[in-house]
């Protein structure tokens, strides 16, 4: 049997005549459409000289098109490299000088500034354009639809998604068709979908939530997306009487919380609203269930394991849970020194097996020996606890990664830049609890004293170096920044000290 996932897919598909896409215009994408652009597209990318194995590094805005290039680049049996659409060309150029993809997709707007990226990595650069326009799909549109999808292994590569950790650059997480495929099915049966759904899809595509979670899980049970192509909780409430279920980050709930058209008759057609990608707080589930009637579904995951854990459809949605293990996942905490498995109610750290744990990190296999153990658990480096009822609480995180509006954020790469500008001793770069993001990037600065710094200063001294999600949401000054006996900074007092730094 052929374990692509596009092939996989397309036997799944019971209706093709059913819509599977519907753009914010209006325009309505039959399965059977579907399956036609992408044989196209398949076609177009093996005429690029995509064979199997060759990534496809993308960063596009998002549109139908750069789903069917996903699809299209799974059907040749390539492996699909999203990027972040506020990644600059400088980290554009780590990622494909890395990867060393076999094509490189871009906005056309950005095609001059990213070719040095593409030609260094010897890719070929073609083009993709928010309105679906470019030099990749001129080529699709002169391909014919009728493409053999590639024979893939469960074991073979479907994507390499880049992960920050907490010290080097960012990691390849080895994602194969098994991993996608398992977990996709795994969350067709806790949360019920079936073609009878309509999503409400408003997040970016170019991580594993948008892509992943919400765009498999739709295409796989034969339901239909409306497809927008950003987050705006007015048009978002306007669909909800045609809709069936909304997956967001936690900042979509607080801004849909502040529309005063948020009613329980507004929301009477939805059946399931879905939070991840950042801690949702507690404040805010109880306030969307007081305000509508229905309790969001938390669920856990990362970029390494897809998602691992989810509260119940049926029964209770604990606020400040991210419920329990999904169908064939196993979650255990265990003793961070030793990696004893520890009882029940102990914090520890969180470590996950299952056929959604990823294959490694991409030309790292120390890094991989080191974080995913040779039983098939892979330790998460966040910390939890399982209670009673076997619930999973994330309690915080061993490592320093910040997660602010469902992006990760590396610290060490913003101190690097901000321990570059002029006036600057070093710096200290943390996550604080912020109602909208889950949590806002936030600098500690230690100045010289010998030049005028202030806030305004230090951004715009990195703000064309970083990515926007990247950028300090505050930047707050001290004299020095406390350590441990060993000199190391202990960022744990630092998050303590300016906690209630964005609190209204």
């Amino acid at each position: 049997m052929n374990a692509n996932l596009f092939a996989l897919l397309a036997d799944s598909i019971a209706d093709p005549a059913a819509v599977a896409i519907e753009t914010a215009a209006g325009a309505r994408i039959s399965y059977a459409d579907l399956v036609a652009r992408t044989g196209r597209m398949a076609n177009a990318l093996a005429g690029l000289g995509v064979r199997p194995g060759d990534r496809v590094a993308v960063q596009v805005e998002k549109s139908v098109e750069a789903i069917v290039l996903y699809l299209g680049t799974e059907r040749a049996g390539g492996v699909f490299l999203p990027l972040n659409t506020g990644y600059t060309p400088a980290e554009i150029a780590y990622f494909v000088g890395d990867a060393t993809p076999r094509v490189f997709v871009c906005d056309p707007a950005q095609a001059e500034a990213l070719r040095p990226a593409a030609e260094g990595a010897g890719a070929t650069l073609v083009t993709l354009g928010a309105d679906g326009r470019g030099t990749l799909t001129e080529a699709a549109e002169r391909a014919p639809e009728v493409f053999a999808t590639v024979a893939r292994g469960a074991d073979d590569l479907a994507a390499l998604l880049y992960t920050s950790g907490t010290t080097g650059r960012s990691k390849g997480a080895m994602l194969t068709h098994g991993n996608l495929v398992s977990n996709t099915r795994a969350l067709i049966e806790a949360w019920r979908f079936t073609a009878e759904d309509v999503l409400i899809h408003a997040l970016p595509i170019f991580h594993t939530h948008g892509l992943f979670v919400a765009t498999n899980v739709a295409l796989f049970s034969g339901a239909s997306m409306i497809f927008l192509p950003k987050y705006d909780a007015g048009r978002i409430l306007a669909l909800m009487p045609r809709a069936t279920v909304l997956m967001g980050v936690p900042t979509f709930y607080v801004r849909l919380l502040e529309e005063p058209g948020l009613t329980p008759e507004a929301a009477a057609h939805m059946r399931l609203f879905v939070s991840g990608s950042a801690p949702l707080l507690a404040e805010t589930h109880r306030a969307w269930q007081a305000r509508t009637g229905h309790a969001i579904l938390e669920r856990y995951g990362m970029t390494e394991t897809n998602m691992s854990t989810s509260n119940p459809y049926e029964g209770d949605r604990v606020a400040g849970t991210v419920g329990m293990p999904l169908p064939g996942v196993e979650l255990v905490v265990t003793d961070p020194e030793t990696g004893e498995v520890l009882p029940r109610g102990e914090i520890g750290m969180i470590e996950v097996r299952g056929p959604n744990v990823f294959k490694g990190y991409w030309q790292m296999p120390e890094k991989t020996a080191a974080e995913l153990r040779a039983n098939g658990f892979f330790i998460t480096g966040d910390l939890g606890r399982i209670d009673e009822r076997g619930y999973v609480h994330i309690v915080g995180r061993g490592k320093d990664l910040i997660i602010t509006g469902g992006y990760n954020v590396y610290p060490k790469e913003i101190e690097a830049e901000i321990d570059a500008l002029p006036g600057v001793v070093e710096s200290a770069v943390i996550g604080v609890p912020h109602k909208d993001f889950g949590e806002g990037v936030t600098a500690v600065v230690v100045p010289t004293g010998a030049v005028a710094l202030d806030e305004a200063a230090v951004l715009a001294g990195i703000g064309d170096r970083l990515a926007k999600f990247k950028l300090p949401k505050r930047v707050v000054f001290v004299d020095e920044l406390p350590r441990n006996t060993m000199g190391k900074v202990q960022k744990n007092l630092l998050r303590e000290r300016f906690a209630g730094l964005y609190r209204a």
